[in-house]
């Protein structure tokens, strides 16, 4: 064979294997694949399973999150009840403190004076006379130990600003 003749024996030898190669691959007939790509397709299922529980756990602590955002709430509103509720029996009993001191002035001003001025807490007193009537608190001022009725004074001159 010339040269000539082998160069295009060869060509068409090369043709000829391609086209093979390419009906082979296109009726499914592939390499087997290489343990790493094997490898390689295991991890990618593998992590695509780790994916979904991932976004099963992710949705049930949302879930458990709503919950607790909801008792959240409901205990922040029933602080504010019990807070409401401490208000008005603490309010009730300085109203009856006051009628149990407006008695007492009726009867011993000097004493029920005495009474107020030891009080520790000059807030509480305050209050007390707050819920007086201004007639009997003005006479138990008047007994009321000057140091003590300063403090007292103070007191209601900024409940009177805050109502």
């Amino acid at each position: 064979m010339s040269k000539n003749l082998k160069w295009k024996h060869s060509l068409l030898t090369k043709a000829l294997i391609g086209i093979i190669s390419l009906v082979s691959f296109s009726f499914g007939e592939t390499k087997t694949p290489s343990p790493a790509v094997s490898e390689l397709q295991k991890e990618i299922i593998r992590l695509e399973k780790l994916r979904e529980e991932l976004k099963k756990t992710i949705a049930e602590n949302k879930k458990i999150l709503e919950k607790i955002e909801a008792e959240r709430k409901r205990l922040e509103e029933e602080k504010k009840k019990l807070k409401e509720i401490e208000k008005k029996i603490t309010e009730e009993r300085y109203k009856k403190l006051a009628k149990v001191f407006e008695k007492a002035v009726d009867e011993d001003p000097e004493l029920a004076a005495e009474r107020m001025s030891k009080m520790k807490d000059p807030v509480k007193a305050a209050y007390i006379i707050y819920n007086m009537k201004e007639s009997k608190a003005g006479v138990l001022m008047d007994y009321i130990d000057p140091k003590m009725a300063d403090k007292i004074v103070r007191i209601l001159t900024q409940l009177k600003k805050q109502k």
